[in-house]
């Protein structure tokens, strides 16, 4: 059996020429600068890629990735794009110029993007004296105060003489294997770095797996853009691999897609589950000594490898000062696949500069929703446990609930891990699991059934309410008001009597003389689900005349029980409706055409067509072509 290889990402951080590209090619053997003009100019450009294995002293196996930076200030973008999706930093300053602006910077980015970890190491210690090195040191101890890097080592390397080099590896070592393991709970995102052509094989893209596994074979989702491609091949830093997990740096070949389709910023995404956002609301942080941020100003967004202009929109309009926590709004210019809990930073253009950052509070802000409400919500989460923050959002959504299908997409976390989540809220009660994939909050249930109530009380005098006349009236999700209904009559707080409703202590009503056989033809198409026979046909099997049939099947489609779906008298189950809504919404951002459709229902073309011109009807799907988009 092969032993596991685990893995952490390292990313340098310092100044220009203080020797972060040589002290990683001494550690490894590989020169990271691949460009051209970095070999011509001596400076790295771009990120630069490769690793070091390792044996533990439990006899563990570790590849250590590191992303080595650039220090020059022209080239931070490509230094946020590299520090993005780092377990830890190596932050690297050189023994004859001390700290410097850069290495400032890059500290304080770290900080910004929740990096926690790492190490110190002086460079060039070969070139300075003793009195130098210590007097740098001294000064490197003072700037690391109140930082994350505080108690982090510092060691003192030279790579012409080799002093220090199996120090820092043991050291590295050591760092990996305090590294906390990555959360198995969240969905697959990686984030890419680069895209390129191999000959004879085709498009490759390159990064680092945040969350999940990625296997050949898969079919992934590259948002924006909603591009499914085929994982036809995979290597971690050049050895082949069928599966690799999260904090792995890997490159891809992909099918299904051009190398000029791709660009650094996308991410791939498990099919049907995450979309790029361009509203987010954030936790934010104005650096101390950074310039006040105004309501609308703009600002440079970066996160993981992406970054696009953002306008702020702020709460309370008043403008963010400098070292100050702010709650805010933020309209991105090209959309990211964002998560509650991502890290990211702000810069200015003018002048360039790093001048704050925060964390994601919510990626999918409801729309339309006043301000004052908005900040409330947020104020509630933003400092609360991953578990209370989701029985808030569930409770957010008020009497239209929210499915688990939309609570994956709105958190990331993968489907066991939100039924485990919730479970406790669940079994006291603090939630409701509606059949059909959904999650009510108690206090909205109240809300509803106080509606229900309301409008069954105005009613009490007369014959009650149809069933399909009270669901129309309060508008809620039909899972969410069968549930409701069924439990209420449950517990003999109302009654039902055929299809009407009534308080408890209203008179009952004369028996609906055509209950039977109305209830015996819904029972038809009801088992029939979405291949439904024809009025005729049920009509012969009941045994009744033609127009009775019309006059039965007129009641029934004024009441709801069914649909008619086309030109062609094609008549439906709202019951089997209601489970196709659901199948497709599970599709979200996913192309249907006819021939997935009848694959995905076991339906022929006969039942296809009318059932998918009714969910373009319904703004489930969007027809453009030959397929439809599932909004």
């Amino acid at each position: 059996m092969t032993k596991s290889i685990k893995s952490i990402v390292i990313g340098t951080a310092g100044h220009i020429d203080h020797g972060k590209t040589t002290l990683v090619r001494a550690l490894t053997g590989v020169d990271t600068d691949r460009l051209p003009e970095e070999k011509r100019r001596g400076i790295t450009i771009d990120l630069g890629f490769t690793f070091l294995d390792a044996v533990g002293p439990d006899d563990s196996s570790w590849r250590i990735s590191f992303v080595d930076v650039p220090g020059h200030s022209l080239f931070i973008r490509n230094m946020l794009a590299g520090a993005g999706c780092i377990d830890a930093v190596l932050l690297v300053i050189s023994a004859e110029e001390g700290v410097k602006p850069q290495t400032e910077e890059h500290l304080a980015i770290c900080t910004l993007l929740g990096v926690r970890r790492g190490l110190t190491v002086v460079t060039k210690a070969d070139a300075v004296d003793a009195a130098r090195l210590e007097e740098v040191c001294s000064e490197i101890r003072t700037f690391l105060s109140d930082t994350f890097l505080e108690e982090s080592h510092i060691l003192s390397v030279s790579v012409h003489t080799g002093q220090g080099l199996d120090e820092l590896r043991r050291e590295l070592l050591s760092l990996a294997m305090r590294a906390t393991a990555h959360n198995p709970d969240h969905l697959l995102r990686l984030p890419l770095d680069r895209a390129f052509v191999m000959k004879g094989f085709g498009t490759v893209v390159t990064g680092t797996l945040l969350s999940g596994e990625l296997h050949v074979g898969e079919s992934l989702t590259l948002e924006p853009g909603s591009r499914t491609v085929r994982v036809r091949g995979m290597q971690a830093h050049g050895f082949p691999e069928e599966r690799v997990d999260s904090g792995s740096r890997v490159a891809l070949n992909l099918a299904g897609i051009e190398v000029a389709e791709v660009s650094r910023g996308q991410t791939l995404v498990p099919e049907g589950t995450l979309t790029s956002a361009t509203v987010i609301d954030v936790d934010a942080m104005l650096l101390p000594g950074s310039p006040e941020v105004k309501h609308r100003s703009r600002v440079h967004f970066h996160a993981f490898t992406s970054d696009t202009l953002a306008t702020v929109s702020l709460y309370g309009h008043e403008a963010a000062e400098p070292g100050n926590r702010r709650l805010m709004r933020l309209k991105l210019q090209q959309p990211i696949v964002l998560m509650p809990g991502d890290h990211f930073v702000l810069r200015q253009s003018s002048p360039a500069s790093t001048i704050g950052g925060g964390r994601v509070l919510d990626a999918r802000p409801l729309h339309n929703q006043r301000k004052a409400k908005c900040l409330a919500w947020l104020e509630s989460i933003k400092d609360v446990s991953p578990e209370e923050q989701l029985r808030l959002r569930v409770a957010r959504r008020g009497v239209a609930g929210i499915t688990v299908s939309e609570l994956v997409a709105e958190t990331g976390l993968t489907r066991e891990a939100l039924e485990r989540s919730t479970e406790p809220f669940v079994s006291s009660k603090q939630l409701l699991r509606i059949p059909g994939d959904m999650l009510l909050s108690s206090e909205s249930a109240k809300i509803a059934i106080s509606d229900i109530f309301s409008r069954l009380k105005v009613s009490a005098k007369s014959d009650g309410l149809k069933r399909s006349e009270l669901k129309s009236q309060i508008g809620f999700d039909a899972a969410i008001f069968n549930y409701l209904i069924d439990a209420l009559a449950h517990e003999q707080k109302i009654r039902l009597q055929g299809e009407r409703i009534y308080p408890m202590g209203a008179p009952s009503q004369a028996a609906d003389p055509d209950l039977k056989q109305r209830s015996a033809i819904a029972a038809a198409y009801e088992t029939a689900d979405l291949a439904a026979p024809s009025s005729s046909e049920v009509a012969a099997k009941l045994g009744l005349k033609e127009s009775e049939m019309r006059r039965l099947m007129t009641l029934l489609l004024r009441d709801g029980t069914l649909v008619k779906i086309g030109a062609d008298a094609l008549f439906i189950h709202k019951g089997a409706l209601e489970k196709l809504r659901d199948r497709i919404r599970e599709l979200h951002g996913q192309t249907l055409d006819v021939t997935g459709f009848k694959q995905l229902t076991g339906l022929s073309r006969k039942y296809a067509i009318p059932l998918l011109e009714y969910l373009d009807r319904e703004r489930l799907t969007r027809k453009s072509g030959d397929k439809r988009l599932v909004l």
